[in-house]
């Protein structure tokens, strides 16, 4: 099986900042992980913000982080 990541949706994940609450303006991928966690305990917001943290939980779970640090060092933000 072969997966062919999204690279838009990657470029957002890697730049996208938390908009609310005591991480407000933090980039998803310096969350602390227990932060994360409580989320998936409690549910994860609806619409894109939880599909993001929910996908910052697994990148994290699975010791990815320095993808998202190369993907936000090379790539820039997309702006439309």
């Amino acid at each position: 099986m072969e997966i062919n990541p999204d690279k838009r949706k990657l470029i957002e994940l890697a730049h996208y900042r938390m908009p609310f609450g005591k991480y407000k303006g933090k980039y998803l991928i310096d969350l602390p992980e227990p932060y994360l966690v409580w989320f998936n305990q409690k549910g994860f917001p609806d619409g894109k913000l939880g599909e993001l943290l929910r996908s910052m939980l697994e990148i994290k779970t699975n010791g990815l982080e320095s993808l998202i640090r190369k993907i936000q060092k090379h790539f820039p933000k997309e702006t439309r």
